[in-house]
């Protein structure tokens, strides 16, 4: 019975197929032969044999949250999986001299031949990307208002996805493992029934206590106010102004929002278009008895003027500061008289940066919020039928994912160019290129491929900077300077250039001339506290983040160094410049030590770094041992050797479990403490591992525990299992990354086969 259910439900896993081209990546349903002649059109799907399919489909897609809210994306790669086959184990290097490092080479061959299956003609790897609770919910409104339904195959799944990973106690999080919040259970009830699902559906009843509970949905942080504003269920006055007069006001101004972090940039931009010209859904039925369901007094009494700064417990992340509360204020009287002339003149520059900022990115946008918020405004400014309006429907799908807990939001067009340099580093770093020369090849390519090459549209005049020989995180269409990825596009691509499945295509095309805009560019991002922030130079005050509105999120203002982010940068300098002495050596020498004493100021006196983009210590910690080696700092084995790389050697073998594994829970963003695990994690593991063998640490036998706990959990076809959440943003909400799972336990076998030589017998 149960393999019968498992064909079932590959079945209809089965219907959805993934299809890319030079990195992008997009879920298309194949209607089934069963349902051919049945299904001609939408409207079909009503009939009983469309809906008995529908019922069935999703039931395919359900998902133990309980058991691990980490999905492990099954669909893409029982379907990738399929052209595995594990060919006899070659010779084992002779070098090799303890049973250890030879299990470990068998490991990573095994590992490097399954992950070869998922990986595309273009040479990188899809994957989900998913995590935050807040994604679909825009696009579902969006898709509301601007009356553009999803397929029902795909509506299906949207709220299979929600119902997948409801809380117990009726609510949802920030993200996928968080604890419930208005945020998350509000957008997603809203988003729910704004999809055709009843309100006496018992997952719904369940959230609408949770609501009511809590306070009802007039506590609900800024955005999620915003959000609800669009489709009538929140009236436009219970906004504090998100005066659009400011993109028009001198650039000299150190709060104009031309100097806001770019992902806050490009999401307020959007939001005061909206805002300024009041876009909201006319009031139907569905919305009235919605608005009925989601407050604890009548609609038509709420004080929207007192709603405006509430916000209830369970969101409160980031407090509202005086300065906040008293520019809010102003901005708020000012909305009563404003200028109107100016108001119109604003909107238009607004509307004009919005199609600028499309054209920059072939309508992908900067992240999922703006993409969406942008899609909102030019039908607004151009209408439905409009082809920008067309572009943005089209690359909603870039965005959206299926697995087996059915379709979620990816917070980006994807990781892919991150998740391809890390892959080769893994590989090269193992010695296996030459055992997987298309593998290696096709890796390349994608590289070669995903290397900026030209300047956004218009760039000085909608605050961009200039672009060329950058690296993007996702694909070259997305086209935003990343600083890490084009640290690692440039180390990587060097160290590519070295092997011979690249050398068997003559002379590689990631030379010399194509890396000095890249080198340049990176010089250039380096900030005055020695450090690289993620996308561009801090441009603004420290104190802007004190308006900052969102209640939910931290840092979110202005740029900030990163210690990953400026290892990265440091170690792809580094290596360009070991290639290439002959080019601003001098320049980089001082940039690397200007970088180095940033990385030594923040490690923390227990010999920890706080990871701003993965949980967390661990992570951290490995990057910043990365970055005191690639300074000049002594690893062990060089005397004397580096007090900071010691504290951070003591600080990752305190925090080993006693099966020899690591294991931090994503708590430790949130708490900016260390908090451990429920269970060892093979990718925290394997950072840690990472961090010890960069610093050459002495005792083999932590090492040789963490590399025996990775053999063990790798799965018999060479995958690993996905386990707790790896990614992180802002301080407060998780992603996923299921490349991490195979590459870093990979890269770690990997370094310890042919970097740390073990001598033990």
């Amino acid at each position: 019975m149960e393999n019968k259910t498992r064909k079932e439900q590959k079945h209809f896993w089965n219907t959805w197929k993934l299809k890319t081209n030079r990195g992008r990546q997009w879920w298309e349903f194949e209607l089934p032969e069963e349902l051919n002649g049945v299904i001609d059109k939408e409207s079909d799907w009503a009939n009983p044999k469309g809906k008995t399919f529908l019922e069935q489909m999703a039931k395919a897609f359900y998902f133990d949250k309980k058991r691990n809210p980490n999905s492990g994306d099954k669909v893409y790669r029982s379907q990738a999986e399929k052209n595995l086959t594990l060919e006899p184990e070659n010779k084992i290097p002779s070098g090799l001299k303890t049973d250890l490092a030879r299990q470990a080479f068998k490991a990573s061959r095994k590992g490097f031949a399954y992950y070869e299956t998922l990986q595309t003609e273009a040479g990188n790897w899809p994957g989900d990307y998913g995590g935050p609770m807040f994604l679909m919910p825009g696009l579902i409104i969006v898709s509301y208002i601007t009356n553009t339904p999803f397929e029902a195959p795909v509506k299906i799944l949207m709220q299979q996805y929600m119902l997948n990973h409801q809380n117990e106690d009726g609510g949802w999080g920030l993200h996928i493992e968080g604890d419930s919040t208005l945020f998350g259970t509000v957008l997603q009830y809203a988003s729910l029934r704004l999809l055709g699902v009843e309100k006496q559906e018992a997952h719904l009843i369940k959230a609408r206590e949770w609501i009511l509970k809590n306070g009802g949905a007039t506590g609900i942080p800024p955005w999620g106010k915003f959000y609800l504003s669009v489709p009538g269920l929140y009236e436009w006055e219970g906004n504090d102004s998100l005066l659009p007069e400011l993109w028009v006001l001198p650039r000299w101004l150190p709060f104009h929002p031309g100097r806001y972090w770019p992902h806050s940039r490009m999401v307020f931009l959007p939001m005061s278009y909206a805002y300024g010209h009041r876009i909201t859904a006319p009031v139907n039925p569905l919305i009235s008895a919605i608005r009925e369901e989601i407050y604890v007094e009548p609609y038509d009494q709420i004080n929207w003027k007192k709603a405006r700064k509430l916000c209830a417990v369970p969101d409160r992340y980031q407090p509202l500061s005086k300065l906040y509360k008293v520019s809010s204020a102003i901005a708020n009287f000012y909305e009563k008289n404003h200028l109107k002339s100016v108001r119109k003149k604003a909107l238009e520059f607004i509307g004009n940066y919005i199609d600028a900022e499309d054209k920059q990115t072939r309508y992908i946008n900067i992240g999922p919020v703006n993409q969406v918020l942008n899609s909102l405004c030019v039908w607004h400014n151009h209408g439905k039928d409009s082809e920008e309006f067309q572009q943005h429907v089209e690359r909603w799908k870039d965005y959206l994912w299926v697995a087996e807990d059915g379709i979620k939001m990816n917070g980006y067009n994807g990781s892919q160019l991150w998740d391809t340099v890390f892959a080769a580093r893994a590989l090269l770093e193992s010695g296996l290129e030459n055992e997987f020369p298309g593998l290696t090849r096709k890796m390349y390519d994608f590289i070669d491929d995903s290397q900026i090459k030209t300047n956004p549209f218009e760039y000085k005049k909608y605050f961009r900077d200039r672009t060329v020989g950058a690296w993007p995180f996702s694909t070259r269409d997305h086209g935003w300077t990343i600083t890490d990825c084009t640290g690692e596009g440039v180390k990587t691509s060097l160290m590519l250039n070295e092997t011979w499945p690249v050398k068997a295509k003559g002379k590689p095309p990631v030379n010399r001339e194509r890396l000095k805009p890249s080198v340049d560019l990176l010089l250039a991002l380096q900030n005055h506290e020695g450090g690289w922030a993620s996308y561009e130079n801090i441009r603004g005050p420290g104190w802007l983040e004190k308006l900052n509105p969102s209640r939910i999120f931290g840092n979110i203002m202005i740029e900030y160094n990163y210690v990953e982010c400026s290892s990265a940068v440091m170690q792809g300098l580094k290596k360009f410049s070991i290639t290439f002495p002959g080019y601003r050596k001098e320049d980089i020498e001082r940039s690397i030590n200007q970088g180095l004493r940033f990385i030594k100021s923040k490690q923390y006196e227990d010999g920890s770094w706080y990871g701003s983009w993965g949980v967390c210590f661990i992570y951290g910690t490995w990057f910043g041992i990365e970055g005191l080696v690639t300074g000049g700092e002594n690893p062990f084995g060089q005397d004397p050797v580096s007090e900071p790389v010691k504290k951070a050697c003591e600080f990752l073998i305190s925090k080993q479990r006693e099966d020899g594994s690591w294991g931090e829970s994503f708590h430790s963003c949130v708490e900016k403490k260390y908090i451990e695990h429920e269970q060892g994690q093979v990718i925290n593991t394997a950072w840690a591992l990472l961090g010890l063998m960069a610093a050459q640490y002495p005792d083999k036998e932590p090492v040789e525990r963490g590399i025996t706990y990775l053999i063990k959990k790798q799965d018999a076809n060479g995958d690993w299992e996905q386990e707790g959440i790896s990614g992180v943003f802002n301080g407060n909400c998780m992603e996923v990354y299921t490349s991490y799972r195979n590459v870093f336990p990979l890269w770690a076998l990997g370094r310890f086969v042919n970097n740390y030589k073990p001598d033990r017998t």
